[in-house]
């Protein structure tokens, strides 16, 4: 739960018990630092998808809230989409009212489009473990708790799987994380888009309370530890098409 919980507490009516509830969720749990929680860049993945020549493949990540995958992959160079959603569980479910009582079965996640000739879909996976949530996590990221936060890979093949799970195995043989890896492989799951309001989240709310604590350190950690694969102009082409500009 968080800030934004608040907001839905009043859409839905809980009332003003329901919302000082949620809003203590908010500081359950200390705001994490881009330079002390995140460490240095892990190492590069050393099994590859088979090439492809396609110009153009999706990645579907789940880390926690959507709107700080939603930010941090959207400004990463290759990447030419990225849009707000929910994983597995089904279509009549895939809302954010439903979603956020973790009783369906779905991730918030995002579906990620990228150009495989800029960018490998380990490189994805290097940044999805280095900086862009914690994987080490069970059933929450941050303040945010329940299943619905969980740490999952969905991969829409067989391939996507396999090397996904082998970088998990090499992290975990590398020791780069003081806890064992929570995260989930699964194939095939489906993927609904969240609401529109959920989309672009951080262009539209620029700010968010829970946008500077809890996500600007990871877009903040991509820019430092990813250098070469920071992509400001796609934020502010976002920026430009949100103004009408």
């Amino acid at each position: 739960m968080h800030l934004r919980s608040i907001r839905l507490a009043a859409t839905l009516g809980i009332g003003v018990a329901g919302m000082i509830v949620l809003a203590l969720a908010v500081f359950d749990t200390p705001a994490r630092s881009a330079d002390t929680s995140y460490g240095t860049a892990l190492p590069a993945a050393k099994t590859h998808l088979k090439h492809s020549a396609t110009a153009s493949a999706t990645s579907v990540l789940a880390g926690g809230c959507f709107w700080g995958m939603e930010a941090v992959f959207s400004h990463v160079q290759g990447v030419t989409d990225v849009v707000s959603g929910y994983a597995a569980g089904d279509r009549a479910h895939a809302n954010y009212r439903d979603s956020s009582t973790g009783r369906y079965g779905d991730a918030e996640a995002v579906r990620i489009t990228y150009d495989p000739s800029k960018i490998r879909y380990t490189d994805l996976l290097q940044i999805y473990f280095s900086v862009a949530h914690d994987p080490t996590q069970i059933d929450r990221q941050g303040p945010d708790r329940g299943p619905q936060y969980r740490s999952e890979i969905f991969a829409a093949n067989a391939d996507q799987a396999r090397v996904a799970k082998a970088y998990i195995e090499q992290l975990e043989a590398s020791s780069s994380f003081d806890r064992p890896i929570a995260t989930q492989v699964s194939v095939g799951e489906p993927f609904f888009p969240a609401e529109a309001y959920h989309q672009n989240y951080a262009v539209k709310h620029p700010n968010s309370y829970y946008l500077k604590v809890n996500d600007e350190p990871k877009v903040e950690a991509l820019r430092k530890r990813f250098a070469a694969r920071y992509n400001k102009r796609f934020i502010d082409d976002r920026q430009s098409a949100q103004s009408g500009g």
